[in-house]
């Protein structure tokens, strides 16, 4: 999420190599169209709103499901993480098949919102499958990750 922004920032200081490298990158998974992104500083954004939505609520989703691992809560289950997944990504697929069909044409704003339930949900869920509990800490409840 950093290099997300830090990439546009960089660019307006005047730095090109690690901005390049940014874009370039995120052009892999990203489309990239201008309409549809966000700008920082007069700068576009390496990734779209609705990318950058998936990203900036995983990091948080991510980082909720590790002080909530501090306080002992379990590893998620696989089925039950698919199926959270599933229903935290109907907003997203909502926008995406009404685009499609023409019926709307969601701004930034819109789309970014839309994403945030499934990138909450998946960063949520990578965190709690890499949960382990160790032996000498089922006792206590807490709960170790492997980084």
């Amino acid at each position: 999420m950093g290099l997300v922004l830090a990439a546009p920032l960089a660019l307006a200081h005047g730095y090109t190599v690690l901005p390049a490298v940014v874009y370039e990158a995120a052009g892999l998974i990203c489309h990239q169209r201008p309409e549809r992104s966000f700008h920082l500083a007069g700068i576009q954004l390496p990734v779209c709103a609705r990318c950058f939505g998936l990203y900036a609520s995983g990091a948080a989703g991510a980082l909720i499901a590790c002080l909530a691992g501090l306080s002992g809560a379990g590893r998620a289950p696989a089925r039950s993480a698919a199926f959270a997944i599933a229903v935290a990504a109907i907003p997203t697929a909502l926008t995406l098949i009404a685009e499609w069909l023409g019926l709307v044409h969601p701004g930034g704003l819109t789309r970014a919102i839309a994403a945030v339930p499934l990138g909450a949900m998946a960063g949520w869920v990578f965190v709690r499958l890499l949960a382990v509990e160790s032996p000498h800490r089922q006792a206590s409840g807490q709960v170790r990750y492997h980084s």
